[in-house]
């Protein structure tokens, strides 16, 4: 059973904390680094995707809400640069654990910055219903791109 786009959106937003401090730990050109690179690049790309049709679509949609989402839209860009500039990085680099890190820094900023700031003002823009509706597409969308059970 799907739940409103805030907790679908959390619920992936804990995943992609708990990946990009796993991965920041990791060493060297090793096989769990990689894993969980892929996973992360997989998760973040499918989330932002499906986050920008199912979320911020809607707030584009009202002046209450449109610099803020794309505000948020612009970091997606600035979170995919950083994952682009890890995928032709040598793994074994000590730059490619610093842009990671970087990563680290940028991704943490932007779930916090959505969570305390976004969340608040689109739960005043959308009501129950599109809450919820937008949950359960959204909820949909991520279990076809295998990122949930």
């Amino acid at each position: 059973m799907s739940q409103d786009i805030f907790k679908e959106l959390r619920i992936d937003h804990d995943i992609q904390r708990d990946l990009i401090k796993t991965l920041t730990k990791t060493e060297g050109d090793s096989d769990q680094r990689k894993r969980i690179f892929y996973d992360l690049k997989h998760e973040l790309e499918e989330h932002a995707k499906h986050e920008e049709r199912y979320f911020y679509k809607p707030l584009l949609d009202s002046d209450n809400t449109q610099d803020k989402a794309r505000h948020s839209i612009a970091e997606h860009k600035e979170l995919d640069d950083f994952l682009e500039e890890l995928s032709t990085t040598d793994m074994s680099s000590s730059s490619w654990l610093k842009t990671a890190k970087k990563l680290e820094d940028r991704l943490i900023h932007h779930l916090d910055e959505e969570e305390k700031e976004v969340f608040p003002m689109a739960g005043k823009e959308l009501n129950k219903t599109q809450k919820e509706s937008l949950g359960a597409e959204y909820s949909k969308e991520m279990k076809q791109e295998n990122c949930r059970n």
